[in-house]
This record gives structure tokens, C-alpha cells and sequence, in this order.
């Protein structure tokens, strides 16, 4: 397609990476021809028209910050038809031709929805729950794994010193990958996700038989909303007469800078964003896919289930 203005906003919750995947759209932007602009605060901004030029040396220095430059919300009103025409309008009267949103699987149907009213847009899957099966990985991801990895280290050393049960919540919703790849990383014993959820007799079972095989220090990685962490607590210290710490890591998951990897993939993808609308692949999503950038249409990834068959394998022989 011919176009004079690229559009770009993240919509929903930040992810480290973010920044790389703007730098990349508006350098490639730029590389053919056409102006980027910046939409602040995703969806809701839309509507308002908080709209902003970005040149090169704008997003020069942005791809080792963590956040969003562009800033995010989350907008009830362009949930509803009336919001989603002001955008429409929004769009036609600043002269943007095409749209790139870069955030998590509510963003992506929310650019499924503006395709579906003749919006060229592309998707650019950018979570740290890793939960859009389209995709292998989502832009910050990587870097909040790491995160995680780091502080539940440290949890570790003390549990190990004073032997310890640890009971660490982390990051997720609906998707256990950042729980379940944590684990893989060698980071729990005993791991509980949406996918594979263990009751809390389980967990006490599993937790008496390495404790009865000599390992006093424990430690259990949960993803969020699965448990009420203090009743687990309380349940566990009752049945096995022992004591548990419980930490919930919270915020300090989504911030930092991104990790290299999260940086080339965001680069990657915003280029490949750019690139498909160039092309004239309007109302398609990219992805990773066995190392390789591919792209799905929007209309097609939404509810689709991945295949985590292999991981928990992997897991079950690890924690055998």
C-alpha cells in the first residue's frame, strides 16, 4: 500500500521491549519514505487524538528503557462501538494511513475490531504472560522470566540457610509460562499454573516426600489468582508442621531494562510490522514461530490454545 503516516501505540499492560518495537517501526518507517507518529496512552489516547510526530532521534536512545515511552491504558470506551468510530475518525482526520499496536491479546482484538471498520493495522504480541499461542514468544517475556529468576535466587539462599518452605507468586493470569519456564530455568521444585493445577493436598504431598527425603528447603511457584497465598500458607504449616514463607513479586516483574533477546525480537517484529504493511498485508498480526518471523491474521488468533504438551514433559522428567 502507498502510505504518508504511520501510526503506533502500545495498549494494555507494559512490557520490557515495548521501546525497542517503537524505535524499530518509526527507523523503519522512515527507511521508506513515510511520516510515524505516536499515539500516548494506546486506545484511549486514540480517541482523544493525543497524537504526537516522531522523528529518529526521538526513539534514538529508547531501546534499553523498560516501560513505554508512549505510555498505555486500558479504555472501557473504545470497548464500545461509539469509542471505536471517534478512533476511526480520529485517524481519518490526522491523515494516518496505517497503524501498528504493539501490546497483549485484548490489544490485538481490539486491532482486529478497527480492521474489521477498513483500519490497515498490524499487531506487534507484546506480554509478559506470554499467553498468545500464535506466537512462541511475546516482546517481554524473556526479560520478566529473568526477573523472576533473579529474585526467586535470592528467596533460595535465605530458605537454604534457615531451612525453608518458600511459597513465590508470580505474573501470569491465565497462562502459568512464566511459572512453568521458571521452573525449567531451575528456579521451584514444585510448580502449580492454570494448566496443570495442583489442589493443596497435592502440594503438601509432594512437599512431604522431599522433605522426607532430606531436602528441607522447598520451593513452590505459583502463578497468580490460582490461591488465596495466606490460606495456603496456613493449610501447609498445619498439615506438615513446618514453617512457610510466602512472597508475591508483583510489579517488580513487568520493569527493567529489557534483556538482549527481547530487544532483537521487538526490532524484529517492527520492522517485519512495518514491512507487511508496506506490502499489503493489513489485518495480520507477527509472531515467532521455530526462531522465524511469521505473521497470522488478527481474526485468527484470538482464542486459540497453545500446545504446551512438551514444556511439562520436560518439567515432570526435571522434578521426577
Amino acid at each position: 500500500m502507498i502510505m504518508k503516516k504511520l501510526g503506533v501505540l502500545t495498549s494494555g499492560g507494559d512490557a520490557p521491549g515495548m521501546n525497542a518495537a517503537i524505535r524499530a517501526v518509526v527507523k523503519a518507517a522512515h527507511y521508506h519514505g513515510f511520516e510515524a507518529v505516536g499515539i500516548r496512552y494506546g486506545y484511549q489516547g486514540l480517541i482523544d487524538g493525543d497524537i504526537q510526530r516522531l522523528t529518529i532521534s526521538d526513539v534514538e536512545d529508547m531501546a534499553d528503557r523498560g516501560g513505554t515511552m508512549l505510555k498505555t491504558s486500558r479504555s472501557s470506551e473504545f470497548m464500545r462501538e461509539e469509542g471505536r468510530k471517534k478512533a476511526i475518525q480520529v485517524l481519518q482526520n490526522a491523515g494516518i494511513d496505517g497503524l501498528i499496536v504493539i501490546g497483549g491479546e485484548g490489544s490485538l482484538k481490539g486491532a482486529e475490531k478497527l480492521r474489521e471498520l477498513g483500519v490497515s493495522v498490524i499487531g506487534i504480541p507484546a506480554t509478559i504472560d506470554n499467553d498468545l499461542a500464535y506466537t512462541d514468544y511475546s516482546i517481554g517475556f524473556d526479560t520478566t522470566l529473568n526477573t523472576i529468576l533473579d529474585c526467586i535466587q535470592k528467596i533460595k539462599d535465605t530458605d537454604f540457610s534457615h531451612d525453608k518452605t518458600a511459597i513465590v507468586e508470580v505474573m501470569g493470569r491465565y497462562c502459568g509460562d512464566l511459572a512453568l519456564y521458571a521452573a525449567l530455568a531451575g528456579g521451584g521444585e514444585i510448580v502449580s499454573t492454570p494448566e496443570r493445577k495442583l489442589d493443596v493436598d497435592a502440594i503438601c504431598a509432594k512437599l512431604h516426600e522431599r522433605i522426607k527425603s532430606g531436602k528441607h528447603n522447598n520451593l513452590v511457584i505459583v502463578t497468580e489468582r490460582m490461591y488465596d497465598l495466606q490460606e495456603l500458607q496456613q493449610y501447609i504449616e498445619t498439615k506438615l508442621h513446618i514453617r512457610v514463607r510466602t512472597t508475591s513479586l508483583g510489579f517488580i516483574q513487568r520493569g527493567g531494562s529489557p534483556s538482549a533477546f527481547d530487544r532483537v525480537l521487538a526490532s524484529k517484529m517492527g520492522v517485519a510490522a512495518v514491512e507487511l504493511l508496506v506490502n499489503g498485508y493489513a489485518g495480520h498480526a507477527v509472531g515467532l514461530k521455530e526462531n522465524k518471523i511469521i505473521y497470522k491474521n488478527l481474526a485468527a488468533i484470538n482464542g486459540e490454545i497453545a500446545d504446551k504438551q512438551e514444556p511439562y514433559q520436560l518439567l515432570d522428567m526435571l522434578l521426577h
